[in-house]
């Protein structure tokens, strides 16, 4: 486990006039060693080469342009004036040239240039030269099947390992899981296996909501959750309510948003988990 320095209760919280956050102590850097604030825990921590992933449950929230909930969080999490490849593989009913036109106008807002995978045909180039990824949401088995087909899967995985950033909303969260057996979507093709990224160690569910429709019969999503951790009592599920997402800097995971999420292993009672770094 990396080493993590909290913040003195006593210690001013002096802002920075370039960032909004308080700057790190000067005598928490110690030589050759790289220091960040998490601003979500007041936390200053030794940053991890890798992972570095944003995983956020939706796109867009009740009242909000696309992406525009998350547009903080980007800006905070991107290099300046970085170009991301884009990953459109998950839209089914819409074009993937309209889909790369949405994510480009989001991504002008805070200043990123956004280049598509689907054009050409070696994605593995424009993932090789990009300095952030975004994989974007739609049906996870037509994602899945297309990142193996295409090479994308290893060509991903093998960039990240790199250290370079990763972003997942929906289904491009549930990739980064060990699997896609948590996703919510209609398996509308074989993806010719449900292994994926792997890039955490839990199953994510993006969109959770346990709501139940009045006069119907089928199973909520808990229900659905406990099938899965029956068949497979090893793993762990993050369940992610729309507005939320996690941060993962090495091996350090920090849940952004107002809502909590929700934790869940065979045989035990679920638990709850509050916005700030998780204990996994």
């Amino acid at each position: 486990m990396r080493a993590r320095v909290g913040f003195p209760l006593s210690m001013p919280k002096y802002i920075a006039r370039d960032t909004g956050y308080p700057p790190i102590p000067p005598y928490l850097v110690q030589p050759g060693q790289q220091k960040k604030f998490c601003a979500v825990c007041g936390e200053v921590y030794a940053a991890g080469d890798m992972p570095r992933l944003l995983l956020l449950s939706n796109s867009r929230n009740p009242g909000c342009g696309y992406m525009e909930h998350a547009l903080p969080w980007l800006d905070e999490f991107l290099a300046p004036r970085c170009t991301v490849a884009f990953v459109p593989w998950a839209a089914v009913t819409v074009a993937w040239d309209a889909y790369e036109t949405k994510v480009v106008e989001a991504f002008e807002a805070i200043g990123r240039t956004v280049e598509s995978v689907h054009h050409g045909d070696n994605p593995a180039a424009t993932l090789g030269d990009a300095g952030a990824i975004a994989v974007g949401g739609g049906n996870t088995f037509q994602l899945l099947e297309h990142l193996r087909k295409t090479g994308a899967l290893t060509a991903i995985r093998q960039r990240v390992e790199a250290g370079v950033p990763y972003i997942g909303w929906s289904a491009g969260s549930n990739v980064a899981s060990p699997t896609i057996c948590t996703t919510n979507d209609m398996p509308i093709v074989d993806p010719g296996g449900f292994e994926a990224l792997g890039l955490v160690s839990y199953q994510i569910n993006p969109h959770y909501t346990n709501e139940r429709i009045p006069n119907h019969g089928g199973e909520a999503r808990d229900d659905r959750i406990a099938e899965f951790l029956a068949a497979n009592p090893e793993a762990t599920v993050l369940a992610l309510p729309e507005g939320t997402a996690v941060h993962v800097d090495g091996d350090r995971h920090v849940l952004l948003g107002e809502k909590p999420a929700r934790m869940v292993r065979n045989g035990l009672e679920a638990v709850l988990l509050a916005p700030g770094k998780l204990m996994l």
